[in-house]
């Protein structure tokens, strides 16, 4: 087994740097890719994505956009703050990031992380009583008034509208569909954008309609 360094264990706890990939779902946050800068070298807008995993050395992420194994990834999460690293693998919808920290930085994130784990599940117990709804899978397509078809984040959503995040930068107004659901842009977010639907949904059908993550044949 590869050493980890001379990070002592926490107190009355495991080894503070225990890798187990650990389930973090419904932790959102947002990143860019580091290689895609503007004309005057600033970078890209950011994307909306979602920890599916972490440890205090991976990172895997739910993401609209990805990018090639190699590229460097900055990425920000309330919970856990900046973390950088290059693309260690590409997943369906998303990427898994090699995380690249000093080692006291890697033991404070393995504290938070373990720490995040212990409450998760009072976490799931409340948002069920949100009335946004963070969807299980946030894999969707966009559908534009031309037919051209997009890939898309849902950040979250509820029975009258959905924000969204995809590489797109619409206008106020535009009509799309989410989904099945036919709607127009009302705002524009950081990052992303939300969606109003033109007529409500039902509670029971949201991940039905707007929760599309393969194209139909």
């Amino acid at each position: 087994m590869a050493a980890l360094g001379n990070a002592a264990p926490m107190a009355g706890s495991e080894p503070i740097l225990d890798d187990r990939l650990r389930h973090l779902a419904n932790l959102p946050g947002h990143y860019y890719l580091e290689k895609w800068r503007t004309a005057d070298d600033r970078p890209v807008s950011s994307f909306a994505c979602r920890i599916q995993r972490i440890s205090p050395r991976m990172l895997s992420l739910s993401a609209p956009v990805g990018g090639t194994v190699g590229d460097w990834v900055t990425t920000h999460f309330d919970e856990f703050g900046v973390l950088r690293g290059p693309i260690a693998r590409a997943l369906g919808f998303g990427f898994v990031i090699s995380l690249r920290m000093p080692e006291a930085d890697r033991a404070k994130l393995a504290s938070k992380v373990l720490w995040f784990e212990r409450r998760r599940n009072y976490e799931v117990a409340e948002l069920r009583r949100h009335r946004r709804i963070v969807p299980r899978n946030p894999q969707s397509l966009i559908i534009l008034a031309d037919g051209v078809t997009l890939p898309c984040f849902v950040i979250d959503m509820s029975v009258s509208g959905a924000a969204v995040s995809a590489d797109i930068d619409p206008p106020i107004g535009m009509p799309l569909a989410l989904g099945s659901v036919v709607g127009r842009v009302i705002r524009i977010l950081d990052p992303g954008f939300a969606i109003e639907f033109i007529d409500p949904l039902d509670m029971g059908d949201l991940e039905r309609r707007l929760i599309r993550p393969a194209m139909p044949v």
